[in-house]
Order: structure tokens, then sequence, then C-alpha cells
């Protein structure tokens, strides 16, 4: 069980099923009530989780997308409810004629956010999915405030900052890393918490879909980097963690008083970050 002030988190590394929703919700719901009764608040899993990823067509997407308030979100919803434990899945979400690849933030009381991914690259679904259209934010689940990004958005480090400047204790990454992001798996993960001083939950699948191995590695790193728990690269596993909002926000670091103390947040010079704002350049 989680320590005093720390609240015990969850990333279920899983392999979904492409196209089969109802499987991939059934799963969902048993993982959410697994980690639930064993301690875990918070419990996140991978992007594209309810649907899976590889699809070759916008039409094939719409067929396995659901509503922000769809039957398979309520059903989520009803067992945090009754668990008491807030869920983090990844879905295809259809809004209307519009198709994103969005992840969903649902606590005892219901739904409380809803993210749709920023920053697509050319793989998978996100080849058809329309670009996120919602700001950045925060939303508080069981005393931790909680900023959402999906996979590719963790390449660039301005979403993590900005979802740091915006309050955030920790910052889950459900994804669809495949071959060839092994660094990122490794390196960027643990990166993204230290230069922010938050909590940082990677949350991948595992398993072969459309021609693609997807390569686990899930982790859960701390605000100083440190990696607390990781996964394997084959196997479906669930990764438990404290998380501590007190270390997210106690962001002046002293290592030695009145010699060596660093705040990463407060040492920023954003007059000199015009660049980054300005519209893309050379590629």
């Amino acid at each position: 069980m989680s320590s005093p002030g720390t609240i015990r988190a969850a990333a279920v590394q899983m392999e979904p099923k492409l196209g089969n929703v109802e499987e991939n919700l059934d799963r969902i719901l048993a993982g959410l009530e697994q980690a639930a009764a064993d301690g875990a608040k918070p419990v996140v899993f991978p992007e594209c989780a309810l649907s899976g990823y590889g699809f070759g067509s916008r039409e094939e997407g719409l067929a396995h997308a659901v509503a922000s308030d769809g039957r398979e979100v309520v059903k989520v919803a009803e067992l945090a409810r009754r668990t008491q434990c807030g869920c983090i899945f990844g879905l295809l979400e259809r809004a209307g004629s519009r198709l994103f690849n969005a992840c969903v933030l649902i606590g005892p009381d219901g739904v409380k956010g809803i993210y749709r991914k920023v920053h697509l690259p050319f793989l998978g679904v996100d080849m058809f999915v329309d670009p996120g259209d919602l700001a950045f934010a925060v939303h508080e689940l069981e005393g931790l405030r909680i900023g959402m990004h999906i996979c590719y958005d963790g390449a660039f480090p301005e979403t993590a900052r900005v979802l740091t400047l915006l309050g955030a204790d920790v910052l889950v990454l459900p994804t669809n890393w495949p071959t060839h992001s092994e660094c990122a798996a490794e390196h960027m993960i643990p990166t993204r918490a230290m230069e922010n001083t938050v909590y940082v939950m990677a949350v991948n699948r595992v398993g072969v879909e459309s021609g693609f191995r997807f390569i686990g590695a899930s982790s859960i790193a701390d605000p100083s980097g440190a990696i607390l728990a990781r996964a394997g690269a084959e196997a479906e596993q669930t990764l438990f963690a404290d998380i501590d909002p007190v270390r997210s926000r106690a962001k002046h670091l002293v290592r030695v008083p009145g010699r060596h103390e660093v705040n990463r947040i407060a040492d920023r010079r954003p007059g000199f970050y015009g660049p980054l704002v300005e519209p893309n350049g050379r590629s």
C-alpha cells in the first residue's frame, strides 16, 4: 500500500486487439478492478487501448470510435465509482464527423477530462485522425494534478513544460511505441521528469499489430528522473509506484544550501524563447 502522504498509481501494459472494442473494454475493466484492489487510485492504460491503433483508413478508425459519453466510457465510469478509483485510457473518439486519437480521465464522480492528441506522426490511425483541438489542461484526481498527453506528444518538450506550468504533479503518457522507439522509452521519460521536477508515467502496449511490433518498456519516473518501475518488452504487466505530490510541487531543489540550488521553473528566461512559438521553419 502507499506510504503516508503518497498516492499509489498503476500503469497497465496490455495488448489491445485491433478493432475488438468489446474485448478491449472487458480487459480494461478487469485491469482497473485488479489495480484498484491492489491499492492503486489512478490507473493508466495505453494509447488506443479501447480500439487498437493500426487501422488502414479513416473509415476503419471511425467504425471503431466511440463518443466521449458513449456506453463504453459509461461502463468504465461505473466501475470507477464502485471502486472509488480513477482511470485514464486511450480510445478513438468520434465527435460528429470528426475523429480524434484521445484519452479520457475518469474519476469516481465521472469523466473529468478529455485530451485529443496534438502532435500526429505518420503512422497507424494517426495518419487519418483530426489534429487535437483542445488546449493542454491539468485535472485533479485523488489529490493529484494530472496532465495528459499521448505518445508522439512526448517527443516535444514544450508539451511537458506547458503541463508543468499549468500545475501538473504527474504527466501521463499513454503510448503505442513500436520498434525504433527504444531511445524514447529509455531516455525521454526520465529526462522529462527531471527537467520539469514531476512524475511521468509512460504506458505502452505490447504485441504485433498491422505489421508493427510494439516494444512495451512502460515506466514510471520520479521528479529526479529515477525510474521507479519499468516493464519488460514482451509481456502484459501492471506497474505500481507511490506518487508524492509534495515532491512534484517543490521546484526549488537545495543540494548545498547557499551554494548549489536549482529551480528549473523559476530560472526560466521566457523572453529568449520567441522562436518556440513561431511558425514551422526549415524541416
